[in-house]
């Protein structure tokens, strides 16, 4: 049993400005408008790949004058994209032609990476893989389809110190230790294309994190479906003595939490339902979309979240 990553969570500003650069910049789907089922006043934006498969996810609680985020221990510290091994000269040329904030390529465990920041400083990459070219992007956002973004690369963590974190990885995702590299330490699940890998970064004296604009509220890893997670349960209770959450509806998917040993909040969500459940594939993302259980206040939502819309 391999789960790998299933979506990542951040924090921005201005939910048009992050619609406008994740689009319009980076070329992705915005698959679901929507709002935060626990506190709707705040909304929730999913970009993905054309069906929003599991896996190309990044997610976005918009608000608009958040305070800045602080990245610390206890934190993911970078997002990262795949794209073809051939591509990042031509995103390297797109973030100069768009004015995104960008380093110069480098080599992280032999693959090219290409580091950047969002509008609110949300740190991402890409990474240049090999044998991508049959992994389908989404073509409707402006990129050249051959140098679409194909879903998620991996992530990195920073934490005090790796071991219990990839006690996790190992004995409840799935992941085995492939590398190392300086202080940091490659996870991966073994034939998976799409979010396989966390890096585990072990630097002791770090602040902690703050929550906030460009940080990530949570890492989210996959599970089949319900009977898959309640398996993951048992292990990380028996296991582990990690007690989850109840199980929440996100209408899209079914979810529990768990801090894990490094304090990064980690979310166990199921492949399905999927995205389309309230709206066409085809029509993904086109409007906000109020779950069943906030149906009487959707007069009041769509008011309150009009610049999603």
């Amino acid at each position: 049993m391999a789960n790998a990553i299933h979506h990542v969570t951040a924090i921005s500003g201005s939910g048009p400005r992050n619609i406008d650069f994740y689009t319009r910049v980076l070329g992705l789907r915005l698959v679901k408008r929507t709002v935060d089922f626990d506190e709707p006043t705040i909304g929730h934006l999913y970009y993905g790949d054309g069906a929003g498969r599991p896996g190309s996810l990044l997610t976005f609680f918009p608000i608009a004058h958040a305070a800045p985020g602080r990245l610390g221990v206890g934190a993911v510290q970078e997002t990262v994209w795949c794209v073809p091994a051939a591509s990042l000269g031509y995103w390297t040329h797109r973030f100069l032609e768009k004015g995104v904030a960008h380093e110069t390529p480098t080599k992280r465990f032999g693959e090219s990476i290409l580091a950047f920041k969002d509008p609110d400083g949300t740190p991402l990459a890409l990474a240049g893989v090999p044998g991508l070219e049959g992994v389908p992007g989404w073509e409707g956002g402006g990129v050249e389809p051959g140098h679409a973004i194909r879903g998620l690369h991996s992530v990195s963590l920073l934490l005090e110190e790796a071991g219990p974190t990839a006690a996790i990885l190992t004995d409840v995702f799935g992941f085995a230790e492939t590398a190392r590299e300086g202080t940091t330490i490659r996870h991966a699940i073994a034939g998976e294309r799409l979010g396989a890998i966390v890096d585990l970064r072990a630097v002791g004296g770090f602040l902690k994190p703050r929550t906030g604009r460009g940080s990530v509220h949570h890492l989210a890893f996959r599970a089949r479906d319900e009977a898959e997670q309640a398996a993951l349960v048992r292990r990380l209770r028996e296991g582990h003595g990690i007690e989850t959450s109840e199980q929440k509806d996100r209408r899209y998917f079914r979810s529990v939490y768990f801090e894990e040993p490094g304090h990064v909040l980690f979310e166990i969500a199921t492949d399905a339902p999927g995205f389309s459940v309230d709206e066409p594939a085809d029509a993904l993302g086109a409007a906000l979309q109020v779950p069943p259980f906030l149906e009487e206040r959707r007069a009041e939502l769509e008011s309150r979240h009009a610049d999603l819309a």
